[in-house]
């Protein structure tokens, strides 16, 4: 197939309005963080092997109607891989696609400084979405909305014609992904919601009513492993699979226009076609799925209390995520994937922060926030039994 006159749409996706951006995007966005070998250093030099396994993404992901493609600074070679693929090996037409790439600096010159790096490893004299990356807590929020700070540098290069539209992405709590939405500097914001987890949905409610384009994280991933999924999800979601129930569900929602699909690590390609043609409000089947995956969480009297309430929690421990990676694991049989997450909590990390509920940890749970009827400290250290893998030691 000849890839260097593509145009922008093809009948075998759907594309919806990334909000006052007025770009219309594919509603599945090639995401680019999972790569061969994409993690080691150096950032610059990229294998063939690796080469070879983007070009091979990316051509299937044009002919699948796909027309977004996403990567950050922080996704090490990413970029550079990108940058060789789309530009010296498949010789795209720059408007043939769409391009987000996102970074994070804390001042205006070290932002202007990232942007022109990433600029050069993609090849491109311009993106058209680029996305402060991480504002994942209140300083962080606060460095990069201040006056004079590095979005409003970002916001200079948009007038100078090197960014199109800016936007934030977020692993916040809710109430801080609604602040940055008020602030009015963002076009779009890159955020987790999906049928297991429903947390931010007050926040896309709003970035809607501010016409804002909205890119769901890793619905597959960070959304239940959903390409290794266990028996019992297969057959709740049936005749779907589950990244196809994922993904109509999260679709159903208008507000929401395109989801990200990491497709080296999971190569749902074949999957894409079951999600088409998309239904809002849930079509009748969908309706039904949803409905059976609802009434499992009446396996479980403590499945409901979602522990929101205490966020931020003196301890240090994420008890509304361990609560739902316990729900997961008591009515849905998901295991692989709580341990995988649940093992990945790092105390103090602007990424994935958590203590693990240690007895000294536990202790200093503020219980006032939680309905006496619920054995708070009894459920964290029962999640930790369940999911925990202590780090093999080094021989």
């Amino acid at each position: 197939m000849d890839f260097k006159h593509l145009s922008l749409f093809k009948p075998n996706m759907e594309y919806r309005r990334f909000g006052k951006t007025n770009k219309n995007i594919s509603v599945i966005t090639l995401g680019g963080m999972r790569y061969k070998h994409g993690w080691d250093e150096p950032r610059n030099v990229v294998a063939d092997d690796t080469i070879e396994e983007c070009k091979d993404t990316v051509e299937k992901a044009l002919a699948n109607g796909i027309n977004l493609i996403e990567t950050a600074y922080g996704y090490m070679k990413s970029e550079t891989t990108y940058g060789i693929v789309l530009n010296d090996v498949l010789k795209l037409k720059r408007g043939s696609y769409y391009l987000m790439t996102k970074g994070a600096a804390f001042t205006a010159d070290e932002m202007r400084r990232l942007v022109e790096e990433q600029l050069q490893a993609l090849k491109t004299d311009y993106f058209d979405f680029y996305a402060w990356h991480g504002i994942n807590n209140w300083d962080r929020y606060e460095k990069a909305c201040a006056k004079g700070g590095p979005v409003e540098e970002l916001l200079k290069m948009k007038n100078e014609g090197l960014i199109k539209h800016v936007g934030f992405s977020t692993h916040a709590l809710q109430e801080i992904i609604i602040k940055a939405i008020e602030t009015d500097l963002f076009e779009f914001v890159n955020l987790h919601y999906y049928y297991f987890f429903q947390r931010n949905k007050g926040a896309i409610d709003l970035a809607q009513s501010k016409d804002m384009g909205v890119f769901i994280i890793s619905p597959n991933d960070k959304g239940g492993q959903l390409f290794n999924p266990p028996q019992k999800l297969i057959e709740l979601t049936s005749p779907l699979t589950p990244i196809q129930f994922n993904a109509r569900f999260c679709l159903s929602n208008p507000a929401i226009h395109t989801l990200s699909f990491g497709f080296p690590a999971t190569s749902p390609f074949d999957q894409i076609e079951g999600i088409f043609p998309t239904s809002i409000p849930l079509s009748e089947q969908d309706a039904a799925i949803k409905y059976n995956l609802d009434k499992q969480r009446l396996l479980d009297k403590y499945a409901d209390f979602d522990g929101y309430c205490m966020a931020n929690d003196p301890s240090g421990i994420n008890i509304p995520e361990i609560l739902r990676f316990r729900t997961m694991l008591k009515c849905y049989d998901m295991r692989t994937f709580g341990q995988y997450r649940y093992n990945m909590f790092v105390e103090n990390d602007v990424w994935f922060e958590g203590a693990f509920p240690t007895e000294e940890k536990l202790a200093k749970v503020d219980l006032s926030k939680c309905p006496p009827s619920v054995p708070i400290l009894d459920l964290l250290r029962e999640t930790h039994a369940e999911l925990y893998k202590a780090p093999k030691k080094k021989e």
